[in-house]
C-alpha cells in the first residue's frame, strides 16, 4: 500500500483524490493547497490530513506525491520531491519555460526516482486501442495523423493571461499525442493562430483558434486543430491514415440513443468537457502510475516525454508569432 500526498486541492486535484482513494494499492494520507478551505474540505472527505507541501515532501512515511498545483510551482516541487526520495506524478506541463523544464530534468534524473507526467489522453481507452492497432501494423506505415481538440467554451481571460498560451496550455496534450503516435519528435513545426472567439483573448496576447502542422522524418505529417469554442460540446477525435488503411477514434457521446424519424436522424452531443470525457482515462493513468512505482511495468509517460511536448509547444508558439516554420533541432534544441 503506497501512502500518497496530494499537492493541490483544486478541480484536477479533486479528480485525482477520488482515484487515489479508490485504488486498492494507494492511500491518500495528506493534502496541501495554498487555500485552506479546499484543502480541508478534500481532506475531510477522504480521511486525510491537511499539511503544507513542504511537510508532505519531507515526511519519510509518504511514498509518493501527486502534483496538481499551479504550473509555475511544478518544477520546484518535482525537484524537492525527488530529492526527498519520493515517486511523483505531476500534472502537465513541467513548466511554461523550456529552459526551466530542462534544468528540472537535469536535477531530478540523478535521484533515480519514478516520475510520470500527467498526459491523461494517452490512457483514454479509445486512443490507446488506436495506438495499439497502429503499433501492430494494422494500417501499415503511418503517413498522416489528424487530431481535433475543441473546448466547449473559452476560459476566463484571467486564466489565459497566466496559462502560457494555447500551445503550451491546450495544444500541448495533442503535441504529446502526436509524438506518442509516431514515436518521435517532429523535425519541423508550422503553426497559425487567430483570435476570433473572444477578442479579449487576442488582447491578452493569445490565440483561441489554431492549426499546427508537424513534419516528422520520412515525410510523415500530423495536423492538429484547436479551438477554444465548440458550441456542441467537447470535441476530441483522431484519424490516422496509413499505407494500408485508416484508424479513427470518434467522440464519446453523452449517451448512445439515436432518434430516426421521417424528418431525419439525431444523436446525443459529445461529452461536455474533460472531466466527463476523460474520467476513465484518469483512473487508468493512476493505475499505471501505481504499477510503475511498484515495478510491475515501466512508467508510460516520462519526464522527458513531458519536455518533448513542451519543445513542440515552444516551436509552435514561435512559428505562430513569427509567421514561419521552425526547425526544432536548429532553433529549439540548439
Amino acid at each position: 500500500m503506497l501512502k500518497i500526498g496530494l499537492l493541490g486541492a483544486g478541480r484536477i486535484g479533486q479528480v485525482h483524490a477520488v482515484n487515489i482513494v479508490a485504488h486498492p494499492q494507494s492511500e491518500l494520507v495528506a493534502v496541501s493547497d495554498k487555500f485552506d478551505e479546499p484543502a480541508e474540505k478534500l481532506a475531510q472527505m477522504h480521511g486525510a490530513t491537511v499539511r503544507s507541501s513542504e511537510d508532505i515532501i519531507a515526511d519519510p512515511a509518504i511514498d509518493a506525491v501527486l502534483i496538481a498545483t499551479p504550473t509555475d510551482t511544478h518544477a520546484d516541487l518535482l525537484e524537492a520531491a525527488t530529492a526527498a526520495g519520493k515517486a511523483v506524478l505531476c500534472e502537465k506541463p513541467v513548466d511554461l519555460d523550456l529552459k526551466r523544464a530542462l534544468d528540472c530534468l537535469a536535477r531530478c534524473e540523478p535521484h533515480g526516482k519514478p516520475i510520470m507526467v500527467g498526459f491523461n489522453r494517452r490512457f483514454d481507452p479509445n486512443f490507446a486501442h488506436l495506438k495499439a492497432a497502429f503499433d501492430q501494423g494494422e494500417i501499415g506505415k503511418g503517413e498522416l495523423l489528424s487530431i481535433t481538440s475543441f473546448d466547449p467554451a473559452p476560459p476566463p481571460v484571467s486564466y489565459v493571461k497566466v496559462s502560457g498560451g494555447i500551445f503550451r496550455d491546450m495544444a500541448i496534450h495533442d503535441f504529446d499525442m502526436a509524438c506518442w503516435m509516431y514515436g518521435a519528435l517532429p523535425d519541423k513545426v508550422t503553426a497559425i493562430g487567430s483570435s476570433i472567439v473572444d477578442p479579449e483573448i487576442g488582447k491578452a496576447g493569445d490565440f483561441d483558434t489554431a492549426v499546427t502542422t508537424l513534419e516528422f522524418s520520412g515525410g510523415r505529417i500530423a495536423v492538429i486543430k484547436n479551438s477554444r469554442r465548440a458550441a456542441y460540446g467537447y470535441d476530441q477525435r483522431i484519424e490516422f491514415l496509413g499505407s494500408d488503411g485508416l484508424l479513427a477514434a470518434h467522440n464519446v457521446l453523452e449517451n448512445t440513443i439515436e432518434k430516426i424519424t421521417a424528418h431525419g436522424a439525431t444523436k446525443a452531443k459529445p461529452e461536455h468537457f474533460f472531466l466527463e470525457r476523460y474520467a476513465k482515462a484518469y483512473q487508468i493513468e493512476w493505475n499505471s502510475f501505481i504499477e510503475g512505482v511498484q515495478g510491475a511495468s515501466p512508467l508510460p509517460v516520462t519526464l522527458k516525454d513531458g519536455i518533448n511536448a513542451l519543445v513542440v509547444a515552444e516551436a509552435a508558439a514561435l512559428s505562430a508569432r513569427e509567421g514561419r516554420s521552425v526547425d526544432i533541432a536548429k532553433e529549439i534544441l540548439r
